[in-house]
C-alpha cells in the first residue's frame, strides 16, 4: 500500500531511533493494517496476524537497520511478516479455516457510499477467492492488487527476476479468473 502523501517513513524511523517514541507509533499506524491483512492471507487467523505484525515491528526495533528509502523499509517489513508467517505455519503444520475474515475487513470501516460499498464487496469476493489459490499465487496477487506493489518491489520482496514476476502474475490471474467464473462472480466487474 503506498504511503499517504507527506508521510516519510524513513525519517520517521530515524526519529524513533533517536528517541522519539511517537515516531514508532506513526510507523505502526501507517503500516499495521496492511501488514495484518498480508499476514492473514497466510495464517487465516486475525489474532495471529496481529501478533505477527507486532513481531515484525519488534524485529525492526531490535535489529535497527539502515534504510535509504521508504520502499526498502516497507520491503523489510513485508519480508519479515512473510518469514514469520512461514515459521508459524511450519510450527503449526495445518491450516486454519477461514473463519473471521469479516473482522479483518470491518475493523476500521467507515460510512461509505453505495459505489464504494460495491467496490468493497467485490474486493472481499476476490479476497475470499484468493484463499483457494496456491500460496505463491495468493501472495503475488495480494501484493499487486491490495498493496499496489510494482514489479520492481515484487522482485525485491519475492527474490525473483522481473520476468519470473510477470509469468507468475499471469498464471495467478488466470487461476483467479477461472476460480471466480466457477464461483459465479463476474470477473469483468472487478
Amino acid at each position: 500500500m503506498p504511503e499517504r502523501k507527506g508521510f516519510d517513513a524513513v525519517r520517521c524511523y530515524y526519529r524513533f531511533l533517536f528517541g522519539e517514541k511517537e515516531a514508532l507509533e506513526m510507523l505502526v499506524r501507517e503500516y499495521s493494517d496492511a501488514l495484518i491483512r498480508f499476514a492473514y492471507c497466510y495464517v487465516k487467523d486475525s489474532a495471529v496476524a496481529e501478533d505477527i505484525m507486532e513481531d515484525a515491528f519488534s524485529a525492526l526495533i531490535i535489529k535497527r537497520r539502515d534504510f535509504d528509502s521508504a520502499d526498502n523499509l516497507r520491503a523489510y517489513l513485508y519480508k519479515t511478516v512473510r518469514n514469520k508467517c512461514v515459521d508459524y505455519l511450519r510450527m503449526r503444520k495445518k491450516r486454519v479455516p477461514l473463519a473471521d475474515i469479516e473482522r479483518v475487513f470491518t475493523a476500521n470501516a467507515e460510512k461509505e457510499t453505495e459505489k464504494s460499498l460495491l467496490r468493497q464487496e467485490n474486493r472481499r469476493a476476490v479476497y475470499e477467492a484468493l484463499q483457494n489459490l496456491p500460496s505463491q499465487y495468493r501472495e503475488i496477487l495480494y501484493l499487486t492488487y491490495f498493496e499496489d506493489c510494482t514489479a520492481d518491489e515484487l522482485s525485491r520482496l519475492l527474490r525473483r527476476t522481473k520476468k519470473q514476476i510477470y509469468n507468475l502474475l499471469h498464471r495467478a490471474k488466470t487461476s483467479l479468473k477461472e476460480l471466480l467464473i466457477k464461483e459465479g462472480i463476474s470477473y469483468e466487474n472487478l
